[in-house]
């Protein structure tokens, strides 16, 4: 059972739930091929190649655990995130709390529709989650919800 689902209030229903976009595997997955290339064709610098392969490898796992320990939803009632496993972040805001929302995409988060996403709530509260897949759709769900 995920976070939000296990952290939901009496009568709270989730409408929408988001998760992190996939290019967090896009420098592991080069460093991996790198490393596999430079081992198999380098000859001399093979050695160089194992190193750069598990350096891949290293990142490819520490990715693999953060897409799946980071959550972010929204409730008829909150906007809940979460990252991380070992050091967990999570952030939840009631709805009525919440300020504005603000996304933030570059050129390749555009086409790739990812982006960082930031809840400002009342008081100063200003919690940016980055690498966060369709973040014009999480936006739209909390809006929708803030408008309801």
């Amino acid at each position: 059972m995920s976070y939000i689902d296990r952290n939901l209030l009496t009568n709270e229903q989730l409408l929408h739930r988001a998760y992190l976009s996939r290019t967090v595997f896009i420098a592991p997955t080069v460093l991996v091929l790198a490393g596999l290339a430079t081992f198999v064709f380098g000859g001399g610098v093979a050695l160089a190649g194992v190193a750069v392969l598990l350096v891949g490898l290293y990142g490819g796992i520490k990715a693999l655990i953060r897409y799946t320990t980071s959550e972010f939803g929204v409730t008829n009632k909150r906007v809940i995130m979460k990252v991380g496993l070992v050091r967990r972040t999570s952030v939840e805001i009631v709805l009525n709390k919440v300020e504005s929302i603000s996304v933030d995409q570059g050129l390749v988060g555009r086409v790739f529709n990812f982006g960082s996403v930031s809840v400002i709530g009342t008081g100063g509260t200003h919690d940016p989650f980055h690498r966060i897949a369709a973040p014009m759709q999480f936006r739209r769900a909390v809006q929708e919800q803030l408008a309801g």
